[in-house]
């Protein structure tokens, strides 16, 4: 795969950003355009983060996505109670820059949007609101109860190292306190009740055996809620827990899933 950077000065974000793209071999500038594929990182990651998947070229290079990485660092790729605008910054400034600078399928139906943990939520959330933007959703070990999360939950895991989780005041900084119009604004079973039908999602979502019992219960109940809703999906535990270890394993069902539900040119 081509990795390139792509910067500019970000009027949601108020400075200069940059994202990620790798494009595959067979990737041209003219003729058939390429379906994109946008990928967010967890907790405290960056545009680099994903590129640590030691598979991940291979998967670039086997298919026809163009492949996106944006970050947002701990700000959850929301609009947040800081004011930090990172929806507006992903679902307005990245995906249009892509499109004007790429030769992509500048459609809904050429979009999918996933993450891994932080990210995998954020990608539910934001296809939720913008099923204009994105038809396709694809999560690793999300983290889509957030916005309900009340006081420190991973109080007795804070002496894990590798633990990626915000303390109750960072969390709070980004989120507000409970009750907040941020945390009612992403509230994912309240988007699932209001999606608009017009714009319909296919959603993969996997969780590792071995990731903490809280991660593992909210994709169960992420998975019912999108049944209950007859929302297509695909769930899946498999072996691993909440790192990139497992994100990798899961590399190519994430890939055959998006190119199996994304239009190409």
């Amino acid at each position: 795969m081509k990795v390139l950077t792509e910067t500019w000065e970000s009027a949601a974000i108020g400075r200069k950003k940059s994202v990620t793209v790798a494009l595959p071999p067979t990737y041209s500038p003219v003729g058939r355009p390429f379906p994109v594929l946008y990928l967010l990182h967890g907790f405290g990651g960056n545009r680099h983060t994903w590129l640590q998947c030691e598979d991940l070229a291979a998967e670039v290079d086997s298919g026809d996505l163009i492949l996106v990485l944006p970050e947002s660092g701990r700000a959850w790729f929301i609009n947040d109670a800081r004011g930090r605008r990172y929806e507006d910054y992903l679902v307005g400034e990245v995906v249009r820059h892509v499109d004007d600078r790429f030769n992509t399928v500048a459609r809904r139906d050429g979009r999918g949007i996933g993450g891994f943990s932080m990210g995998g939520a954020a990608a539910l959330y934001q296809a939720l609101l913008h099923g204009d933007r994105f038809s396709v959703v694809c999560s690793n070990g999300g983290a889509f109860e957030a916005p309900l999360r009340e006081g420190d939950p991973y109080h007795g895991l804070r002496g894990d190292r590798n633990l990626a989780i915000p303390t109750t005041r960072d969390h709070e900084r980004v989120w507000g306190p409970v009750g907040s119009a941020v945390r009612r604004r992403y509230d994912p079973y309240r988007l699932l009740r209001n999606r608009r039908p017009e714009h319909p999602l296919s959603i993969y979502l996997d969780v590792g055996l071995d990731d903490y019992p809280r991660m593992v219960s909210m994709n169960r109940r992420m998975r019912d809620a999108l049944r209950a809703a007859a929302v297509p999906h695909e769930y899946r535990e498999r072996p691993g827990g909440h790192d990139w270890d497992f994100v990798n394993a899961g590399l190519p069902d994430v890939f055959a899933f998006a190119r199996s539900h994304l239009l190409s040119g």
